[in-house]
Protein backbone atom coordinates (compact mmCIF):
# COMPACT_ATOMS: atom_id res chain seq x y z
CA UNK A 1 0.00 0.00 0.00
CA UNK A 2 2.61 2.50 0.88
CA UNK A 3 5.05 3.46 -1.83
CA UNK A 4 8.70 3.67 -0.92
CA UNK A 5 9.97 7.23 -0.97
CA UNK A 6 12.49 7.85 -3.71
CA UNK A 7 15.43 10.05 -2.81
CA UNK A 8 15.35 13.46 -4.41
CA UNK A 9 17.79 13.98 -7.23
CA UNK A 10 18.64 17.54 -6.25
CA UNK A 11 19.09 17.75 -2.50
CA UNK A 12 20.56 21.03 -1.35
CA UNK A 13 22.80 23.27 -3.36
CA UNK A 14 23.81 22.24 -6.89
CA UNK A 15 27.47 21.61 -7.61
CA UNK A 16 27.51 24.60 -9.98
CA UNK A 17 26.24 26.95 -7.27
CA UNK A 18 28.60 25.42 -4.74
CA UNK A 19 31.55 25.97 -7.07
CA UNK A 20 30.54 29.63 -7.44
CA UNK A 21 30.40 29.90 -3.65
CA UNK A 22 33.89 28.39 -3.33
CA UNK A 23 35.32 30.85 -5.89
CA UNK A 24 33.53 33.71 -4.13
CA UNK A 25 34.83 32.77 -0.69
CA UNK A 26 38.36 32.39 -2.03
CA UNK A 27 38.17 35.78 -3.75
CA UNK A 28 36.72 37.41 -0.62
CA UNK A 29 39.58 36.06 1.48
CA UNK A 30 42.11 37.39 -1.02
CA UNK A 31 40.47 40.79 -1.54
CA UNK A 32 40.24 41.41 2.19
CA UNK A 33 44.04 41.08 2.42
CA UNK A 34 43.86 38.42 5.08
CA UNK A 35 41.31 40.09 7.35
CA UNK A 36 38.77 37.58 6.15
CA UNK A 37 41.30 34.83 5.59
CA UNK A 38 38.84 32.47 7.20
CA UNK A 39 36.81 32.78 3.97
CA UNK A 40 39.72 31.36 1.96
CA UNK A 41 40.16 28.53 4.43
CA UNK A 42 36.40 27.84 4.31
CA UNK A 43 36.60 27.74 0.50
CA UNK A 44 39.39 25.18 0.56
CA UNK A 45 37.70 23.04 3.20
CA UNK A 46 34.49 23.11 1.17
CA UNK A 47 36.40 22.20 -2.00
CA UNK A 48 38.03 19.24 -0.25
CA UNK A 49 34.70 18.08 1.20
CA UNK A 50 32.79 18.27 -2.09
CA UNK A 51 35.55 17.06 -4.41
CA UNK A 52 34.46 13.43 -4.06
CA UNK A 53 30.81 14.35 -4.75
CA UNK A 54 31.92 16.07 -7.95
CA UNK A 55 34.09 13.19 -9.16
CA UNK A 56 33.58 12.56 -12.86
CA UNK A 57 31.97 15.94 -13.48
CA UNK A 58 33.17 19.25 -14.79
CA UNK A 59 33.16 20.65 -11.27
CA UNK A 60 35.80 18.21 -10.02
CA UNK A 61 38.39 19.97 -12.19
CA UNK A 62 37.32 23.31 -10.71
CA UNK A 63 37.74 22.01 -7.15
CA UNK A 64 41.18 20.65 -8.03
CA UNK A 65 42.06 24.00 -9.67
CA UNK A 66 41.06 25.92 -6.53
CA UNK A 67 42.92 23.56 -4.21
CA UNK A 68 46.12 23.74 -6.29
CA UNK A 69 45.85 27.53 -6.52
CA UNK A 70 45.53 27.81 -2.74
CA UNK A 71 48.48 25.58 -1.89
CA UNK A 72 50.85 26.96 -4.54
CA UNK A 73 49.84 30.52 -3.68
CA UNK A 74 50.41 29.88 0.02
CA UNK A 75 53.81 28.34 -0.68
CA UNK A 76 54.96 31.32 -2.76
CA UNK A 77 53.60 33.84 -0.26
CA UNK A 78 55.40 32.12 2.62
CA UNK A 79 58.65 31.99 0.63
CA UNK A 80 58.19 35.65 -0.30
CA UNK A 81 57.60 36.57 3.33
CA UNK A 82 60.84 34.83 4.28
CA UNK A 83 62.68 36.66 1.47
CA UNK A 84 61.54 40.14 2.55
CA UNK A 85 64.69 40.54 4.58
CA UNK A 86 66.64 40.78 1.31
CA UNK A 87 63.94 43.06 -0.17
CA UNK A 88 63.14 40.76 -3.09
CA UNK A 89 60.29 39.20 -1.12
CA UNK A 90 58.07 42.22 -1.71
CA UNK A 91 58.34 41.78 -5.46
CA UNK A 92 57.85 38.01 -5.41
CA UNK A 93 54.93 38.43 -3.01
CA UNK A 94 53.28 40.84 -5.42
CA UNK A 95 53.84 38.42 -8.30
CA UNK A 96 52.33 35.59 -6.22
CA UNK A 97 49.23 37.64 -5.40
CA UNK A 98 48.76 38.62 -9.05
CA UNK A 99 49.12 34.95 -10.03
CA UNK A 100 46.46 33.86 -7.50
CA UNK A 101 44.07 36.60 -8.69
CA UNK A 102 44.68 35.49 -12.29
CA UNK A 103 43.94 31.85 -11.41
CA UNK A 104 40.74 32.75 -9.56
CA UNK A 105 39.54 34.90 -12.47
CA UNK A 106 40.49 32.30 -15.09
CA UNK A 107 38.79 29.47 -13.20
CA UNK A 108 35.66 31.48 -12.43
CA UNK A 109 35.33 32.63 -16.05
CA UNK A 110 35.71 29.01 -17.20
CA UNK A 111 32.95 28.01 -14.78
CA UNK A 112 30.68 30.74 -16.12
CA UNK A 113 31.23 29.46 -19.68
CA UNK A 114 30.59 25.87 -18.61
CA UNK A 115 34.14 24.64 -19.25
CA UNK A 116 36.95 23.19 -17.18
CA UNK A 117 39.84 25.55 -16.37
CA UNK A 118 42.66 24.99 -18.82
CA UNK A 119 46.00 24.13 -17.20
CA UNK A 120 48.30 26.21 -19.41
CA UNK A 121 50.30 28.85 -17.55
Amino acid sequence: MSDALQPEENNGVSLRTLTHIVYGLFALGLISAGFLGVASIAAIVLAYLKRSDAAGTLYASHFDWIIRTFWWGLLWLVLSAMATWIFIGWLTGLVAIVWVVYRIAKGWLALLSGAAPSPEL
